[in-house]
């Protein structure tokens, strides 16, 4: 059946399914690979929910990206239907709440005493992270299903078009814009951008990753981490989706049927490279990498050559997040709202805790101990570890 779909169509499958296994989308049901069936498991890990809140109804069952942002201990988080919400990040109890009225479909992020939503309809929303009063609104160039970033006095957003937009962060006006070429299919998605210092960092579905100038948008470097190859359009899609991951002055970045590499920040040479194909991203301790590959195989990764310390096989297809570190424990989440805990040293399966009934499509954010984990349905919840 495959052959007789156009490429607009295919692009409309695609853009619609971002975040699923991409090589099931077009398998039939008899013949896809089901999700790994969960076994039972004693828990060997003590883990303890401080506090859960529900945030409207979260995703809405729609591909975007909504995560949870943690700064100056509040957690903000937001919902398809246009809440936006801080609460206490000790506590979970709500500081302040406003709804929008608008379709959110990427954020929210801060910085500069704001709290930044984006929208489906190509607006970037600033509210006052003290209270929530709305600051001002910015029309860029098209949806946004990226988390907007904030840094000195500069608001910078990547839409689905492939442009990163320059905002200033007191009146939302335009001061740069730097635009790639976007390939005919792309996964529903976006890698959000990443701000060290005075430089910016973004990867595109080109599989190109960038630096630019934040103050002025020059480019500083740019480098393919994966060149497409294929004869169709669906083999060449090599979409960096992940957010970058920086480490030191090393920018680890995967991407989807490509590569994951590590690059340096200051000249942009890239010091490695290894095959993997991932669009959840990655995570990090002090030691090792941890990665989600596109068919839910979790893997340790040493960050100074590439090479594979370990791979977990238990939870294929289980449409797994981005791994996280909490107290010596690997965290991933997945599509029935289990939080999975992993051994760092050999990646065994320690525990799991079902955080929600929904998935938990984005990863947990980890702040001072605790993790905070919203799941698609609008489920959030704080999660530490109380004893090993």
């Amino acid at each position: 059946m495959l052959r007789f779909l156009t490429v607009p169509l295919l692009a409309l499958l695609l853009t619609g399914c971002g975040s699923m296994n991409p090589m099931d989308w077009f398998s039939s049901e008899d013949n896809s690979e089901p999700p790994a069936e969960l076994t039972e498991l004693v828990n060997s890990v003590a883990t303890r929910v401080l506090w859960t809140a529900s945030v409207g109804g979260g995703a809405d069952e729609q591909r975007v990206k909504l995560v949870p942002y943690v700064s100056d201990g509040k957690v903000y988080a937001a919902s398809r239907s246009g809440e936006v919400r801080a609460l206490d990040a000790s506590t979970g109890r709500a500081v302040w709440s406003v709804d929008t009225d608008l379709e959110i479909s990427g954020g929210p992020g801060a910085g500069d005493g704001l709290v930044l939503i984006g929208t489906s309809n190509g607006e970037v929303v600033a509210l006052d992270a003290a209270g929530g009063t709305e600051k001002w609104r910015a029309r860029v160039s098209s949806e946004v299903l990226s988390v907007p970033r904030a840094a000195r006095g500069v608001v910078v957003v990547h839409t689905i078009d492939g442009k990163l937009f320059g905002l200033d962060a007191a009146t939302g006006t335009h001061k740069w814009i730097y635009d790639r070429s976007t390939p005919v299919l792309t996964l529903h998605g976006s890698s959000s951008p990443v701000i060290v210092g005075n430089r910016v960092i973004c990867g595109f579905a080109s599989g190109k990753l960038v630096m630019l100038n934040l103050s002025n948008g020059d480019l500083l470097w740019e480098i393919s981490v994966t060149a497409p190859s294929g004869r169709s359009e669906l083999e060449r899609m090599v979409d960096i989706d992940g957010d970058p991951l920086v480490v030191g002055d090393v920018v680890f970045v995967t991407t989807y049927q490509g590569e994951m590499a590590a690059i340096s920040i200051d000249t942009g040479v890239v010091l490695w490279r290894r095959k993997l194909s991932s669009y959840a991203g990655m995570g990090a301790d002090f030691s090792q990498l941890y990665v989600s590959d596109d068919t839910d195989h979790v893997l340790a990764v040493d960050p100074g050559n590439g090479a594979a310390l370990w791979k977990n096989q238990k939870l294929q297809y289980r449409k797994l997040t981005a791994p996280i570190e909490l107290s010596g424990i690997i965290m991933v989440g997945d599509f029935e709202g289990y939080l999975h805990q992993l051994s760092r040293e050999d990646g065994r399966l320690l525990g799991r805790l079902r955080i929600a009934k929904s998935a938990i499509s984005t990863p947990p954010i980890v702040r001072d101990g605790v993790a905070y984990i919203y799941a698609d349905g609008g489920e959030l919840a704080a999660v530490t570890i109380s004893d090993r």
